[in-house]
């Protein structure tokens, strides 16, 4: 719920991709370069590269730049159509170290990549590894981690070291020749990097790139280190859509109001039906991109920057405040200025038809919640709100899919300021990326059929299992709940073994009230876990 209350008040901060001191690397080195971002007054931009009326009744794009940068902007877009953007030669991150346990291996799939990560003791590094055994290809993620700290395979014991060298291999005769020296024993190694506390991965194992992270590293995101400033929670979860659609829809605030209607106040405060034009009240937007090239993009809302870095990371104003703004007076927005919400969105491609979101929400009042609540708390509005568009944003994938995702531009109208965030996305993603995600030989691009919505919106196992947090909770309320159930059937058989000279009919009968009141806490309880952290449907005809 917090994240998406969001104020568009951002506070300068920076991305600069300098390794910060205090940060938790495996090779510690900082790189070369550096940029930032700073909060500025709002100004026409000399370099308003697009307008999101990009097409009349005839289809032909329409060119609505001033007179003089009509023919720099031309020559722009020609240099920049020569460069292509490497899917292979980025940093993708896995996962918030919060949410890896040191004491198992855990399986991840990342660019159609299996992943194994586990933590090496010996070498007290966070190692990523192919996900397979070099003997006949079994899941190492299934496997352990042995008493001498080496990964072993759950299917014939064979152990690994950190640098993918098999260290033993159970079959093989100690008295014969070293079997388990062979290169062919030997598990791929990924270079890994960890910043902002989060575990990021090079996906190519070629020894070129074993020390990539000396001349780039991924973007360092200063918020998410700073600790006194703001309280933050995280969520980490699996969705079901694609990469592209997960940060389009992030980087669309209008959709906000209707398809989260209902969950959600708009910054705390509810519109007045006075000012709507609806009854969700959408309101024109004025966002404008400033500047756009391989490495993603800037935009323009007011005072406000969105920044899109590719190809995972996304911050900027949800959109939310933009509402407010249409009918808030000067007085009520500056007393608004120093209470700040903001978010932080890291998009990972996982599969066709699969992505995984780590989003971090940030404030500075009301810390005192984040304090007192536990993180799920925070994480079943969050996903409520997540399962509030994800059916459709589903089912809008596989009608583009249909069209092909180069026609982007010819089957969506996208007339107004307010999807310029969404169309300066596409424009990157077709002038650089090839229109959607290279996952080379690995996939076809086909996407699966459409499952129940009761598989399509699961969360326990795109979630629940995965979140520390979440994952204590789920088993300590399933315990709760055997408890009340046991309170309730011991206190029936008590009030009726009980002998009129022992008990009271007082007693009887508050012990019989005992158990009902149980038996009926047990049951709201039991529906709670399971629309909490199982499956909660939302049928937006209603809401």
């Amino acid at each position: 719920m917090e994240a998406l209350k969001i104020s568009t008040c951002f506070p300068p901060f920076h991305f600069n991709l300098k390794t910060p001191r205090f940060s938790r690397i495996i090779c510690e080195k900082k790189p070369n370069f550096s940029f930032s971002l700073n909060h500025q007054q709002p100004h026409k931009s000399r370099f308003d590269l697009f307008t999101t009326n990009i097409f009349n009744s005839t289809n032909e794009p329409q060119q609505l730049l001033p007179n003089d940068e009509q023919e720099i902007s031309t020559k722009n877009e020609k240099n920049q159509e020569k460069e292509k953007f490497d899917w292979y030669a980025q940093w993708y991150p896995i996962m918030p170290l919060s949410e890896l346990d040191k004491r198992r291996p855990h399986g991840k799939k990342v660019m159609g990549i299996d992943l194994v990560v586990w933590w090496d003791k010996n070498l007290e590094e966070w190692r990523v590894m192919d996900d397979a055994c070099s003997h006949r290809l079994a899941p190492l993620s299934q496997g352990r981690i042995d008493q001498w700290g080496r990964l072993q395979c759950v299917y014939h014991g064979w152990c690994f070291g950190g640098f993918g060298d098999c260290k033993f291999i159970p079959q093989a005769p100690r008295d014969k020749p070293h079997v388990h020296t062979s290169k062919r024993a030997c598990i791929a190694v990924y270079p890994s990097f960890v910043q902002n506390d989060i575990l990021w991965f090079w996906p190519n194992t070629d020894p070129l790139y074993k020390d990539i992270h000396l001349s780039k590293t991924p973007p360092y995101i200063t918020l998410l280190d700073d600790l006194t400033s703001y309280a933050k929670t995280t969520l980490v979860r699996d969705i079901p859509y694609g990469y592209e659609f997960l940060i389009e829809n992030l980087m669309d605030p209008s959709h906000v109001n209707y398809a989260h209607h209902g969950i959600m106040k708009i910054g705390e405060i509810e519109v007045p039906n006075s000012v709507k034009g609806d009854r969700e009240g959408g309101k024109p937007l004025d966002i404008s991109l400033a500047k756009l090239d391989i490495n993603g993009f800037v935009a323009k809302q007011g005072h406000d920057e969105h920044k899109f870095i590719a190809p995972c990371v996304y911050y900027g104003p949800f959109g939310v405040q933009s509402y407010l703004d249409n009918y808030e007076s000067k007085e009520e927005s500056s007393s608004n200025d120093t209470n700040r919400i903001f978010l932080v969105f890291i998009c990972v491609p996982v599969s066709p038809g699969n992505c995984r979101l780590m989003m971090t929400s940030f404030r500075n009042f009301a810390v005192w919640e984040y304090k007192l609540f536990p993180p799920w708390k925070f994480h079943l509005d969050n996903n409520l709100i997540i399962d509030s568009d994800l059916y459709l944003l589903h089912l809008q994938e596989h009608k583009l899919r249909e069209k092909g995702p180069q026609n982007w531009q010819k089957v969506c109208y996208v007339p107004t300021k307010a999807d310029a965030l969404v169309v300066g996305f596409r424009r990157w993603l077709t002038r650089y990326g090839g229109a959607q995600v290279d996952w080379g030989t690995k996939f076809t691009g086909d996407l699966q059929p459409t499952p129940a919505r009761e598989q399509l919106l699961d969360r326990y196992w795109t979630h629940t299992i995965n979140c520390s947090s979440c994952s204590r909770a789920y088993k300590s309320l399933n315990v709760l709940e055997i408890i009340m159930q046991i309170i309730s059937v011991a206190s029936i058989g008590i009030a009726a073994a009980a002998k009129e000279s022992v008990m009271s009919i007082a007693a009887r009968y508050s012990l019989v009230f005992l158990a009902l009141l149980c038996f009926m806490a047990s049951r709201w309880l039991s529906k709670f876990i399971y629309k909490s952290f199982h499956f909660h449907d939302y049928d937006h005809a209603f809401c």
